[in-house]
């Protein structure tokens, strides 16, 4: 349980009162918010400039305000420590603080996120703040989390940041030799002699537009360092809390994929995990369940916080639609059947001005209650407190794991070559979306993550071998687990250096194979995936595009073969029997019908189960407590559909009503069904 204060799903989110100047409106909001089973408001995410009005002065009357007037009508405090954007004052006396951006321009004040993180001014006025505001509030009843900075991101090459990768180097490294041959820097003559001849990769030295980088060794690193700089801001406020405040727990909110920060590092330093979660209309059901399932194994399936979603659209995309009726619920089950223990949003009133005015919010511009979304987040409000805690710290067991790895991820975007059309989180995606349409359970896991309790473990484009990880895989294998990769893996190690003797490198004892050649075709340009005999659910030819890879087996069963071009009759599916375990390779990109039998054909072969068979369009999930299962069954769908539960006995939650045998879900409806 996140703060056993408010033993229920949480609900509520971002709460702006600084920007109105009215009790008249505040004392609407808190009757409004009563209305909706609104109980946690996160407040003071971007006040540091009315907070700190000058470097010695710090007010936080109107904090004090807020709070209460909240608390006093059964309201909650998740509160934010302001840092997400710094005072104009200070960007004006003490100019260290603005980043440099990738084309060697100096930002000027404005914006947000905007602060350089190796800033020395920065790290000791945000420090300062976060103790102010812990010293003012570790005993206040109404604070349940406490939340850092918002949204940590972007990454700066100013001359602060520099010095500090130079001093990041010299502590990774040790030495300059071992540096130099990390990065291969006998290539283009780029060898160092002083730490200070080593320059930020931007456009103005080793990069250009689109991750496109001449020392992928250089680049790689100064992601992980600036990663790490970000993550020492958050940890200096972190600690700056946790010296008055000892129990409650600290967070900041992620961004699902977001690309810039390794968020399995991050999340070691997170009492709790949250994110933020904005779809488009068009994103794949799939692809933000996915989501949800990295969120959660960040820290090994605890469960974490939905810490923003618009209630209606947002204002930042090419095209912001509105959830249609019914969807907002629909989502927020999805997230909780996930692992979500709390459904915030963004934002409880609609601002008035600057760029969210056209925000969605839980109160519209219109001020009342009389609105469609006001009423739909009302129903969840109440639907919320019927479930009490009988969901909090559910866990979701799977047998299935994805491996998804940040530094892998930029190292394959960093990579010159072979295709520009290789995008890693597209692959990693086709892959849960054929589970996610077969209802097979997936955890989302990052390289150091155990494998035993898995049945079957898939890493796409698992182009970066990480020491030890090619061992951990052989004795996953050997003792009867299935590993499952693809085209362009095992290519290179940690510093981006070819694994000499052929690919897939440290991967070929498991795998059985080495391949000698890696063909690179335009996206429409297909090739075809032609079955040697029946295996499963996979039967006759697929398409395959983007990557082929020319294997040959070196114990491996060839399963498959290419149909065409001058590599026809080599293999491009494999298997190999390793010790008690089976080790598969897919040599290209298929397609999703392919991919929806072969790995049903995989997990058959596994003993891994489907947890329910429905129609098309409607997803399953499950989270177990205290020897308890509970099955979510969501229909994306805009028609009614039909749920075979068979012969099982269910509870359902949110109507209280005992189902069996065939069940009629309405369109974008929900079940949470306990077997009885």
């Amino acid at each position: 349980m996140i703060n056993d204060k408010l033993p229920k799903i949480w609900h509520g989110g971002d709460y702006n009162p600084e920007q109105w100047d009215s009790k008249e409106i505040w004392d609407e909001d808190v009757r409004m918010f009563k209305l909706a089973g609104i109980d946690v408001a996160t407040l003071n995410v971007f006040s540091w400039a009315l907070n700190q009005p000058n470097e010695e002065t710090y007010n936080f009357d109107w904090l004090d305000d807020k709070i209460n007037r909240l608390y006093e009508n059964g309201i909650y405090t998740c509160l934010a420590t302001s840092t997400a954007a710094h005072p104009a004052w200070m960007a004006k006396k003490y100019p260290d603080v603005l980043r440099v951006d990738f084309y060697g321009r100096k930002r000027k004040f404005g914006s947000r996120h905007n602060s350089c993180p190796n800033s020395p001014t920065y790290r000791e006025y945000s420090e300062k703040i976060a103790e102010q505001l812990a010293e003012r509030y570790k005993d206040h009843p109404a604070v349940l989390i406490w939340h850092v900075s918002n949204e940590y991101g972007g990454y700066c090459y100013c001359d602060n940041c520099q010095s500090a990768f130079r001093e990041w180097l010299s502590d990774k490294y040790g030495t300059l030799e071992k540096l130099n041959i990390a990065w291969n820097t006998g290539f283009w003559g780029h060898t160092f002699y002083e730490w200070d001849e080593i320059v930020a990769p931007s456009m103005l030295s080793e990069e250009r537009e689109n991750n496109e980088s001449d020392f992928q060794g250089i680049s790689l690193d100064y992601r992980r360092f600036q990663s790490d700089s970000l993550l020492d801001c958050y940890k200096l406020e972190y600690n700056a809390i946790r010296k008055h405040v000892p129990n409650t727990p600290i967070t900041t909110n992620l961004m699902g994929t977001y690309p810039m920060l390794d968020y399995f590092k991050w999340a070691k330093e997170m009492d709790v995990v949250s994110w933020d979660n904005y779809p488009a209309i068009d994103t794949p059901f799939s692809y933000t369940a996915m989501t949800h399932d990295l969120m959660r194994g960040l820290k090994n399936g605890q469960p974490f916080m939905l810490m923003e979603q618009t209630p209606s659209q947002q204002n930042w995309q090419p095209y912001n639609s509105l959830k249609r009726p019914g969807v907002m619920r629909l989502w927020s089950y999805q997230a909780i059947g996930r692992g979500a223990d709390t459904i915030l949003y963004f934002q409880l009133r609609r601002s008035v001005g600057a760029c969210e005015k056209y925000h969605g919010a839980v109160i519209e511009h219109v001020g009342h209650e009389n609105t469609r979304v006001f009423n739909e987040v009302a129903q969840i409000g109440n639907e919320f407190k019927g479930l009490g805690d009988t969901l909090l710290d559910a866990r979701v067991n799977a047998k299935v794991a994805i491996v998804f790895d940040w530094e892998n991820r930029w190292a394959v975007e960093l990579s010159s070559g072979p295709s520009v059309s290789l995008d890693y989180v597209n692959e990693v995606h086709k892959y849960y979306d054929a589970l996610y349409k077969l209802n097979v359970q997936v955890d989302m896991i990052g390289v150091e993550e155990d494998l035993s309790q898995y049945d079957v473990v898939i890493a796409p484009i698992l182009y970066m071998v990480k020491e030890g990880y090619a061992a951990k895989v052989e004795a996953f294998v050997e003792n009867g687990g299935t590993f499952l990769t693809t085209f362009f893996s095992g290519i290179v190690n940690e510093t981006d250096i070819v694994t000499l003797g052929g690919y897939p490198g440290e991967l070929r004892n498991v795998l059985g194979i080495w391949a000698e050649e890696i063909d690179a075709l335009h996206p429409d340009e297909t090739n075809q995936i032609v079955l040697k005999d029946d295996r499963g659910s996979m039967s006759g030819s697929y398409s395959c595009n983007l990557l082929f890879d020319l294997i040959h087996t070196e114990g491996a069963e060839a399963v498959a073969e290419y149909g065409s071009d001058f590599y026809k009759g080599m293999p491009v599916l494999t298997v190999n029997q390793f010790g008690k375990g089976k080790a598969w390779y897919v040599a290209s990109s298929p397609d999703a019908e392919f991919l929806v039998d072969f790995l049903q054909t995989v997990c058959e072969e596994a003993g891994v189960e489907p947890l329910l068979a429905v129609p098309a369009g409607i997803e399953t999930t499950e989270r177990v407590k205290d020897g308890q299962t509970y099955l979510f069954v969501l229909n994306h769908n805009a028609e009614q559909a039909t749920i075979d539960l068979q012969d099982s006995q269910y509870q359902e939650l949110l109507t209280d009503q005992q189902l069996n045998g065939n069940v009629e879900l309405e369109a974008k409806g929900v079940l949470i069904l306990a077997k009885v």
